[in-house]
């Protein structure tokens, strides 16, 4: 499991977490729902290191590793997949699984491109590379923000059927609940403004937006 405690986050003299606790389990598939600006994207960042917390804790397994540098938690075994730079543009599709010492691609559709330069590839098809990463990395906390943008809904429902037969914590951030996850079972935590309002299943997440009843308090 991974989960933040009572965290904030500041950027200059704007708070974009104020004091948001929430946890992740493993295996399993967590969905951090918000529309632009609500704090998804702040919350995987602060999971990964990427950002510093300015109060709080990011707990793993147990262990504060509030000040262990991202680096140090990926060669523990966190993967990020930002939404934005997930490949390397110079290197072609070949290469990047070279560097993941794997012989094969979890989207078929990649295949006919091992040639081609990542930065060259239509932003689907980066996309498809970037999770490759994830999915191939045999990482223990996997977290990915928006893992279907630009993807058609097949390659979109094929998607979140890799990432949730993962073994392994898997976070994801997304706008909406994706159409691939309903009749899953998956935890959902939604954001507001850089707080929690709802922690809970999916169905029941489902169910109060359908009801208009205010979310519970996270």
């Amino acid at each position: 499991m991974i989960s933040l405690r009572h965290a904030r986050v500041r950027y200059g003299p704007l708070e974009a977490l104020h004091g948001v606790t929430l946890s992740a389990p493993a295996p399993g598939l967590t969905v951090l729902l918000g529309r632009n600006g609500s704090g998804r994207t702040t919350v995987l960042q602060a999971l990964a290191g990427i950002v510093p917390l300015s109060g709080g804790a990011v707990v793993w397994d147990g262990v504060d590793v509030t000040r262990m540098p991202a680096f140090e938690r990926a060669r523990h075994g966190l993967c990020l997949v930002p939404e934005r730079r997930a490949v390397f543009g110079s290197l072609t599709v070949r290469e990047h699984l070279e560097l993941l010492a794997a012989d094969r691609l979890p989207y078929p559709q990649l295949e006919p491109l091992l040639d081609r330069r990542a930065g060259t590839l239509s932003g689907g098809e980066q996309r498809m590379l970037a999770l490759s990463r994830a999915l191939l990395a045999h990482a223990r906390v996997v977290l990915v923000d928006e893992p279907a943008q630009g993807m058609s809904p097949a390659v979109a429902a094929r998607t979140y059927a890799l990432l949730a037969a993962l073994d392994a914590c898997v976070v994801v951030a997304e706008q909406r609940l994706p159409p691939a996850l309903r009749g899953r079972r998956v935890f959902v935590h939604e954001l507001r403004r850089g707080a929690v309002v709802f922690s809970g299943e999916a169905a029941e997440w489902a169910g109060r937006s359908r009801s208009g009843a205010a979310p519970s308090g996270g």
